[in-house]
């Protein structure tokens, strides 16, 4: 499998990585939030940052909450489309993360679903979250949700097939220097076209946040292993969420 540097450039902004990917559901999205809510306890009207924030989902679910939130994203695609839900307490810019975006700013920031880890370099890995941490005011946190390595490599399926609306999507999953990465060949029965794009993600562990997150002035405060806020378990736990403050 050949990944490209850049590889999430075009995928995020393909149609078909929106399809693939259509089945998140928003029930769960809207109690994890009201869960991170309760645990970090906000004041009313805090600034708010959502990093890599897709079509702004997240974003929205905290904003109709109280808060004043702001989404950064890539993909053009995606930042289009979260414009139509901005109102004067909702805000979305195309963004690269790796480059400063405010700085003491905000009380909170929050990076959903495995937004981060995408980039070839440690010293581009580094600057996404010396973005996030330089925009964060003394004391802010920052809440990191990322795939558990240990549990996705015990448990990764190789090889799959998926069909949704008549675009067949074929799934090939391996590990390859620290990293996960997933190819994925797609054949659209409509057009008929056929196209190939290549996921790499690497697979940090919490012993690699935590080296990370004092590179930065970020304090791990805890760990959770799931979106209901369970104990986190390098073996059992599919999630390693983080929340960390800035010093």
């Amino acid at each position: 499998m050949e990944v490209s540097k850049q590889w999430f450039k075009d995928w995020f902004n393909s149609p078909y990585y929106h399809l693939l990917y259509s089945n998140r559901d928003e029930k769960e999205a809207a109690a994890f939030i009201d869960k991170l809510i309760a645990y970090l306890r906000p004041r009313p009207g805090s600034f708010m940052l959502d990093v890599a924030c897709g079509k702004g989902r997240h974003a929205q679910l905290l904003a109709d909450r109280g808060f004043d939130v702001t989404g950064i994203d890539l993909s053009i695609e995606s930042i289009l489309a979260a414009k139509k839900r901005e109102n004067d307490h909702l805000h979305f810019y195309q963004h690269d993360m790796r480059l400063p975006f405010r700085i003491n700013y905000f009380d909170v920031a929050f990076n959903f679903f495995t937004s981060f880890g995408y980039f070839a370099t440690p010293r581009e890995n580094n600057n996404a979250l010396r973005t996030i941490a330089q925009a964060l005011k003394p004391g802010g946190r920052l809440m990191l949700d990322y795939l558990n390595s240990t549990f996705v490599e015990a448990h990764l399926v190789p090889h799959e097939v998926l069909e949704k609306d008549r675009v067949v999507f074929d799934i090939h999953r391996a590990v390859k220097d620290h990293k996960f990465i997933k190819e994925i060949r797609i054949l659209d029965r409509e057009k008929p076209a056929r196209a190939t794009f290549t996921e790499c993600v690497n697979a940090f562990t919490l012993a690699d946040f935590e080296r990370m997150f004092a590179l930065q002035g970020l304090k791990l405060l805890d760990t959770f292993g799931d979106y209901y806020f369970n104990a986190y378990s390098a073996q059992h736990s599919p999630r390693l969420i983080l929340l960390a403050e800035k010093q």
